[in-house]
């Protein structure tokens, strides 16, 4: 339908496919669904389940609400900052001409017609509004995690109430786990965003700024000094 419209050619389509496919690929791989070895997001994950664990053992603990309040200012940030980037977003289409004629100064293949612009525009304003729910989402989850987290009874010595304390952290680990998947893939939403601005310019563009941007994933998920941190 698309090629039919002259207004996105076949290696726009082809830019677009390939875009999609490494963020469709990329985003399970992170979790371990595709690829075996251990990846940051993983090995963070079961960090959060030692914290839920240490967190049941602590009589005070004020220091699990004060990291759970910063893990939910940091959400809250992004989603306005998603807020604000679909806001300026919808402001190019006021000044579509003035777009163009910026790139018509660039010395690469252009996009074909203002249709072609725009909806570009409306492909990124998708990608930012993706990221959006899912920091909204996460944003609640780690709100449903704090009241997760206070449902969890006092440690106590006790054989007989262990089974009730290991359910409460095992619910609390999960939401948990949950919550910071769904940052992870707004925050991953909002990189895969930075790649399709690549589009702008050109299809050879996008298809340069997504393996980039895959490039860098990849070294931080598989291959960075932080990872090294969490593994040692």
């Amino acid at each position: 339908m698309l090629s039919d419209s002259q207004f996105l050619t076949r290696l726009d389509l082809v830019a677009l496919a390939f875009f999609l496919l490494c963020w469709g690929v990329f985003s399970p791989g992170v979790i371990g669904r595709i690829i075996s070895r251990p990846t940051l997001t993983s090995m963070m994950d079961g960090q959060r389940s030692n914290w839920m664990r240490t967190m049941a053992r602590r009589e005070l603990r004020m220091v699990d609400t004060g990291i759970m309040s910063g893990l939910q200012q940091g959400t809250a940030f992004f989603a306005s900052s998603c807020l604000l980037a679909i806001g300026g977003c919808f402001a190019l289409f006021g000044s579509t001409d003035a777009f163009l004629e910026v790139l018509s100064e660039i010395p690469a293949p252009q996009i074909a017609s203002r249709k072609a612009f725009e909806a570009k525009v409306f492909g990124l304003i998708g990608i930012l509004s993706y990221g959006f729910f899912k920091f909204g989402w996460s944003y609640r989850l780690f709100n449903y995690c704090s009241i997760l987290m206070g449902a969890v009874p006092s440690y106590r010595e006790d054989p007989a109430l262990q089974p009730e304390l290991d359910v409460a952290v095992q619910r609390a680990t999960r939401m948990n786990v949950l919550a910071g998947r769904h940052f992870n893939e707004g925050l991953r939403a909002i990189f895969f965003a930075l790649a399709y601005l690549g589009w702008f310019i050109g299809a050879w563009m996008l298809i340069a700024t997504t393996v980039f941007i895959i490039f860098v994933e990849i070294r931080r998920q598989f291959f960075s000094a932080a990872r090294d941190a969490v593994a040692e």
